[in-house]
């Protein structure tokens, strides 16, 4: 494999021995890092793959509110003309933007969505306000608000209580505003873990799955109740950086599941 090192936005390309014919672009979470590891396990089966910093950059907002979703439409871009199929894959934070971007970009050939949400929403200011994770087209994306009543009851916290309560009091057409609107995906696999402490991404995963089935359409589910809110696909090693918080699961079972969901991967990727 060959890498290149982009920027504008800081980034990794890793360049297969042998094309499959797939790029995939591969979004990292709520750190906003550039996800090399992911990149370098796709390429290695054949995918042209890329991940990108998607904030905390050059010219880029400091945290995740307000990101431009073209960020993510001008990665693509640069790997539309080497490849037959685009897919792009995304975990947490990533998994929201990777939901949205395939809803509306008719390059998109497949979507991953590791720990996904059904909505858009909203990044906590200090100061108490709140503005949504993206823009499109230069607007805020709608989405679903935080409940600041929601107190942590553990230390490291758990936040999966916040995103539960926020969505079951928010009102409902904001909550119908800020769904994605999955039914414009092509080929959509979602992976998630019942012990997830983040946000519940397998009640998650079954609202996109059902939002979907009401369109007549599949998706293809890989959900375990013991894992946690980072799959471990085979060969990839535990990341231990990021905020301090109850992600649920153990190496162990982020791997299982990551075992589960590899053959579905390898099947949207269209891999060797």
């Amino acid at each position: 494999m060959r890498e290149e090192t982009l920027t504008d936005p800081e980034g990794l390309l890793v360049i297969p021995e042998k094309h499959c014919g797939t790029g995939v672009l591969t979004i990292g979470g709520s750190s906003g890092r550039i996800n090399a590891d992911r990149a370098r396990l796709l390429a290695s089966h054949g995918a042209l793959a890329m991940s990108i910093r998607w904030f905390g950059g050059p010219g880029q907002p400091s945290g995740p509110r307000l990101v431009p979703l073209e960020t993510f439409t001008e990665a693509l871009a640069r790997l539309a003309p080497e490849c037959d199929r685009l897919v792009i894959s995304g975990l947490s934070f990533g998994a929201e933007a990777a939901l949205l971007v395939a809803s509306y970009d008719e390059r998109v050939d497949g979507c991953i969505g590791f720990a996904p949400s059904p909505v858009a929403w909203s990044f906590l200011d200090p100061d108490g306000s709140q503005v949504s994770h993206w823009t499109h087209g230069g607007r805020p994306v709608p989405s679903v608000p935080f409940d600041t009543t929601w107190e942590p009851d553990s230390e490291p916290p758990a936040y999966v209580g916040i995103y539960r309560q926020s969505m079951r009091v928010a009102d409902p057409e904001t909550v119908a505003n800020a769904t994605i609107a999955v039914e414009h995906v092509d080929d959509l696999l979602v992976v998630a873990g019942g012990d997830d402490q983040v946000w519940p991404s397998v009640e998650f995963a079954e609202r996109i799955v059902s939002r979907r089935r009401e369109h007549g359409l599949e998706t293809t589910s890989v959900t375990t109740p013991d894992a946690g809110h980072r799959t471990l696909l085979p060969g990839e090693t535990p990341v231990t950086a990021g905020m301090s918080m109850r992600r649920g699961g153990t190496d162990d079972t982020n791997r299982e599941l990551g075992r589960l969901a590899w053959p579905e991967v390898t099947r949207i990727l269209r891999t060797r």
